[in-house]
Parts: C-alpha cells; sequence; structure tokens
C-alpha cells in the first residue's frame, strides 16, 4: 500500500477503551488501533501505558514509516495527569517506542467528543458514559463544565454510577431479606457467578446452601460486597447495561435510569442557557446508543432547545485526529469543514463506551 507523505493521528484514552487513529489528508482512514481503558484516573500507570501502546501499535501496522505522522492529539479524561512530570516522561516514552517523531496536544476528553459532533466552535456537550459530564464550549475550549468529577466524587447519571446502583440497590433488597428483583438478580450472576441467586431463607445471613465461606460466615451479602471491592471501581460501569436492559422488566432499573436522566438534565441545563441556538452534542455509551437514558433525555432537550441540532457524536477518535489535522490546515477554513464531514461521514460509529 501507498501511504500518502502527510498524515495526522487522533488518540482517544477512555476508562473502557483506548483507541488511535491515522488518518491523511483528505480524510481516508490509515490505520485503526485499539486497546483497553488507559484513562489514569482509574487505571494504574502501567496498565494504562501498556493500553495505549497497543493502540498505537495496532493502528500503525500499516503505516510504512510512523515518521510520517505530522502531528497528533491527545484527547484523555483527568488530562493533568499527563502533566505530572514521570507521568509524560513516561508517556513520551511508549510514544517514541512506537516510532512516533511527531508532537501531540493533549486536551480532555470532552474535547474530542465535541467536535466528534460537531465542526462548529461553540456549542454543548452532553456526555454519559463510563462518566458524566456537561460542559459548555466556546471557540473550542470548556467555558463551564458541570461533573465530570471521575466517580469517587461524581460521575452522576453516567455507566458508572448506573452500576454501583444497581449493586446499591441487590444490597438494599438483601438487607431487607427479600428476594431481588431480576436486576438483582442479573448483578448477582454477573458478580458471583451463575448458580448465584437471591432467594432469601429464614436466615439469610446464614444461608447453608452458599459454598464459600466469607469472614466465617455463608454470607451472600459479604460475597456480593466483597466481588465489588476485589474489582477496580470502574468495573461498576460494566453492570449498566444490566439496568438499561431491566427497565421493562424492574421497577429498581426503571427508577434508576430515572435518576440517571434527572441527573443528565440538571447539569446540561446548568451551563446551557435557554434559547442557545449552538449545537447540541450527545456522547458516551448511554447517549450515543439507543438507550433508554436516552430515551428520556434527547425528549426533554429538544423541548427545551427545539432549533439547534441535536448531534450524536460516535467516533470520538475521529474528532481528535480532526483536531490534529487543524494544526496543518486550519480548523475554520474550507478544506478543514470538508475534512470534518469526510472523517465524520466515514467513522465506523462503534466509539460509543466511554
Amino acid at each position: 500500500m501507498s501511504i500518502p507523505a502527510t498524515l495526522v493521528m487522533g488518540l482517544d484514552i477512555g476508562g473502557t477503551s483506548t483507541r488511535a487513529l491515522v488518518v491523511d489528508m483528505d480524510g481516508n482512514r490509515v490505520g485503526m488501533g485499539r486497546g483497553p481503558g488507559a484513562n489514569l484516573t482509574s487505571h494504574a500507570l502501567d496498565s494504562a501505558l501498556a493500553g495505549i501502546a497497543q493502540a498505537l501499535r495496532n493502528a500503525l501496522e500499516r503505516v510504512d514509516d510512523p515518521g510520517a505522522v505530522r502531528h497528533a492529539v491527545v484527547g484523555t479524561a483527568g488530562m493533568a495527569n499527563l502533566a505530572v512530570p514521570e507521568v509524560a516522561e513516561a508517556f513520551a516514552r511508549t510514544w517514541r517506542n512506537a516510532g512516533l517523531e511527531c508532537g501531540y496536544d493533549v486536551v480532555g476528553d470532552v474535547s474530542v467528543a465535541f467536535t466528534a459532533g460537531t465542526a462548529e466552535p461553540a456549542g454543548t456537550l452532553l456526555l454519559s458514559g463510563t462518566g458524566a459530564s456537561a460542559i459548555r464550549f466556546d471557540n473550542r475550549n470548556p467555558s463551564h463544565a458541570v461533573d465530570g468529577h471521575g466517580w469517587l466524587l461524581g460521575d452522576l447519571g453516567s455507566g458508572f454510577w448506573l452500576g454501583r446502583e444497581a449493586v446499591r440497590a441487590t444490597l438494599a433488597a438483601l438487607d431487607r431479606r427479600e428476594e431481588p428483583g431480576p436486576l438483582g438478580q442479573d448483578v448477582l450472576r454477573a458478580l458471583l457467578g451463575p448458580e448465584s441467586h437471591g432467594e432469601p431463607s429464614a436466615d439469610i445471613n446464614g444461608d447453608a446452601d452458599r459454598k464459600a465461606e466469607v469472614g466465617g460466615q455463608h454470607d451472600l451479602r459479604s460475597e456480593l460486597i466483597m466481588a465489588v471491592h476485589q474489582r477496580p471501581p470502574v468495573a461498576l460501569s460494566e453492570l449498566a447495561p444490566l439496568v438499561t436492559a431491566a427497565v421493562a422488566d424492574d421497577p429498581e432499573a426503571k427508577r434508576i435510569v430515572t435518576e440517571a436522566a434527572e441527573h443528565l438534565m440538571a447539569a446540561v441545563t446548568t451551563v446551557r442557557a435557554p434559547g442557545d441556538g449552538t449545537p447540541l452534542v450527545l456522547a458516551g455509551s448511554l447517549l450515543a446508543a439507543a438507550t433508554p437514558v436516552r430515551d428520556l433525555v434527547e425528549p426533554r432537550l429538544r423541548e427545551l432547545w427545539p432549533d439547534p441540532p441535536i448531534i450524536v457524536a460516535r467516533d470520538a477518535v475521529g474528532g481528535a485526529a480532526w483536531l490534529a489535522a487543524g494544526r496543518l490546515i486550519g480548523l475554520d477554513t474550507a478544506d478543514g469543514a470538508k475534512l470534518h464531514a469526510r472523517l465524520m461521514h466515514s467513522a465506523g460509529g462503534d466509539d460509543v463506551d466511554r
């Protein structure tokens, strides 16, 4: 394959996956690579760097000379982590080891998500994936943000939040010595194995049918608690699909999804003024795909802002690549607009797991 002389790269470091994209200046996708989640807010440095290296390596497989990559943009949550000297040095070493010689700009993951949705310089992003936030953008820079505080302090209405609430609802049922509903049963199976169940007994805290002994007791509650704490906190986001799938059958799932939508609407109405006519971009797995959360949120957005477009951004790594190309051709130019349209039109549409 003949590789064009001028290439740029986008790198999107998410909590669930990491993606790298190499494109030429006509918007052709030359190489795509994927790795595991590498967000330094929720992953250890060594595992994060390994995920980044995997994504870079895969993206560059079809590039004869990585030196042809002229510029790159790296989008990541917790971008301040990459400014820590030892982290910045380790990242630069990973970059060089991939054969890359170009410079790179580090921006927030919300910036690449917003630009994946629109080439306009101003607008609003509402994101709900592993994390959650609402951001007002002016001149493509965040000017007002709500949430995005990470799993420990916020991310209300996110996939992590849904997963945590699902576990809490399951534990609440067990505390009451009640059999968990369909959502709770799914949570128990997901975390404790297919044979797990939540049927109450005369003494659920001493259920003799439980095989694993935890802290001297045969205790379903303790097993569930231990299973959660033995995994990385961000892994709770893996339970979000259980919540959205159970909405029709389980009142607890419906309650959780409704509360998630309320959190997201509270965030977006804080950063976006009534009558705002700029684009509104939806991003993240709970809003970019057809989910019960989006089903609740989108009609309310259209009611509040009936005129401007509501755009679904499914390809944040494409947004990062476009920002990188903008350093060479300009973003607010005819060529920049054409490149954005070409990149987003060619998007695979599966980059929604943030």
